[in-house]
């Protein structure tokens, strides 16, 4: 029996009308893409042509979707990581409200499973979906550290790593064909010498590292881009909510780098 189909376009507007004004970004994919760059043992168990999508935050994020979501509930009541639970809100809703007769598997790229794998390698999703360029000693020829491990880091062609990757969003017996075409990921970072610098700034300095500032976010968005940023730990959060709340805006929860560089 034929599997159903979906219209990529539709489910890629339904969800940026959604999302968008959340200050959040859709990216469709196969998961066919994902599978053929990871081992078997990442695969994830659709067929190559099911339709998936990697949502990103951005850093408008913080007022437009968790300042709401906080007031919401009286600045109290969250979980140890408000931005974990406010996204979640955020896309489970989205997906109820647009897609009601689809089976729709939402993965969370802090959501691991029994095995204590990561339920999705979310860089690398993110990478084939062409939403950023991910940077791994793979793209240095030659590169100067031998067998020493250096985590790879991914970069946004507009928002540099002022960002994270949020989710990834599977329509389990969807699949598509021709209509989507896969588009390689802008390279931000070109020169073997930038991209030597990026991986020893993240893994070598990375109580110090900064990820690559935005040249091209309006000026209402770069007011979000204050230090701390992803010096902060996930148990330190609870006082984000708070100071937000006092109007000390913080672009805290928009890189997806230090904390998740383990995954991948």
């Amino acid at each position: 029996m034929a599997l159903p189909t979906v219209n990529v376009e539709d489910v890629r507007k339904a969800l940026s009308n959604h999302l968008s004004k959340l200050g959040f970004e859709v990216y469709p994919l196969k998961i066919g893409w994902y599978n053929v760059v990871l081992p078997p043992s990442l695969h994830l168990s659709y067929s190559d042509d099911t339709l998936g999508a990697v949502v990103l935050s951005t850093p408008a994020m913080f007022e437009q979707a968790f300042l709401p979501f906080m007031e919401s509930r009286g600045w109290k009541g969250v979980s140890a990581d408000p931005i974990d639970q406010c996204v979640k809100h955020c896309i489970n809703n989205t997906v109820s409200e647009c897609f009601p007769g689809l089976k729709v598997d939402v993965s969370y790229d802090y959501e691991m499973l029994p095995s204590r794998k990561p339920k999705f390698l979310a860089q690398s999703a993110a990478h084939v979906a062409g939403a950023v360029y991910y940077y791994q000693h793979s793209d240095i020829p030659d590169h100067p550290w031998g067998e020493k491990k250096m985590f790879g880091v991914c970069i946004h062609p507009r928002l540099g790593g002022w960002f994270a990757i949020r989710a990834m969003l599977v329509f389990v017996g969807s699949e598509v064909g021709s209509e989507l075409q896969q588009t390689a990921p802008p390279d931000c970072v070109p020169t073997r010498e930038d991209r030597i610098q990026l991986l020893e700034d993240f893994n070598l300095r990375w109580q110090r590292y900064r990820p690559p500032s935005p040249n091209l976010l309006p000026e209402t968005e770069k007011i979000l881009l204050h230090p701390p940023s992803p010096a902060t730990r996930p148990a330190h959060r609870l006082g984000l909510p708070d100071r937000g709340r006092r109007g000390q805006h913080t672009g805290e929860l928009t890189d997806d780098n230090s904390e998740r560089r383990r995954y991948s």
